[in-house]
């Protein structure tokens, strides 16, 4: 049976070659691996296998994951949609959350990060592709988004995140990718206080690969670690 260390040792190889292929450091390009709908089981035999991230995409779900394997090191980060209504939750359990996209969610997560005496980090999602059934900023409206989230106190924006659309063929997502770094610099250059740039959450399974070649900092794989979803 293909266990969950084994494909979990592939995808390091496959991170490994990647970033190699285009003379970049490996331990540059962090896992994130996804564990929505992945039983505790299952989750706790893949950090006993070496993953040292894990990726939620509902609140509810990753709070029971999380008090459940209190005891081992390792980081949840939020990846999904988040309304500002689990905005405390949140804030209490993720030490990342890649996916805030509106002023009204940065204000809300700010409040309960002061509550909870916390520099909550964040990225923003950079809906690259302009699609109508994906959450995230525009490209044009980026940058004024990060100069108003700059100025919360208890807010730490750390980079960008994207979810392009969906190719069969990988290196379709490459101009998607290539966006985003753009983007990515672009904002750098206006060096924002409170605002650094070092990260760029981008691939997914099928184009990991790609999304490194563009500089991906972190990338967030599932299935290639736990299976086929039920």
């Amino acid at each position: 049976m293909d266990s969950i260390k084994g494909r979990l040792e592939k995808v390091k190889n496959r991170i490994k070659r990647a970033a190699e292929g285009c003379h970049r450091d490996p331990e540059t390009v962090r896992l994130v691996a996804v564990s929505k709908t992945v039983p505790v089981n299952k989750v706790q035999e893949a950090i006993q296998a070496g993953v040292t991230i894990l990726g939620e995409n509902y609140v509810q779900e990753a709070r029971d994951k999380i008090n459940a394997l209190m005891s081992f090191p390792v980081s949840w980060h939020f990846i999904g949609h988040l309304q500002s209504n689990k905005a405390k939750y949140a804030v209490r359990i993720f030490d990342l959350i890649h996916s805030v996209d509106s002023l009204k969610l940065a204000r809300e997560l700010n409040r309960q990060a002061q509550k909870n005496a916390k520099i909550q980090q964040i990225l923003i999602q950079v809906n690259i592709s302009q699609e109508e059934t994906k959450s995230g900023i525009s490209v044009d409206d980026a940058a004024n988004l990060i100069s108003e989230i700059s100025q919360l106190e208890n807010l730490s924006i750390k980079g960008l995140m994207t979810m392009p659309p969906y190719f069969n063929q990988p290196e379709k997502v490459q101009p998607f990718f290539a966006a985003l770094r753009e983007l990515r610099d672009q904002i750098e250059s206006k060096a924002m206080p409170n605002v650094s740039m070092d990260q760029l959450s981008m691939g997914m399974t099928g184009d990991f690969e790609v999304a490194i070649k563009e500089g991906a900092t972190m990338v967030r794989v599932g299935t290639a670690i736990f299976g086929e979803r039920s």
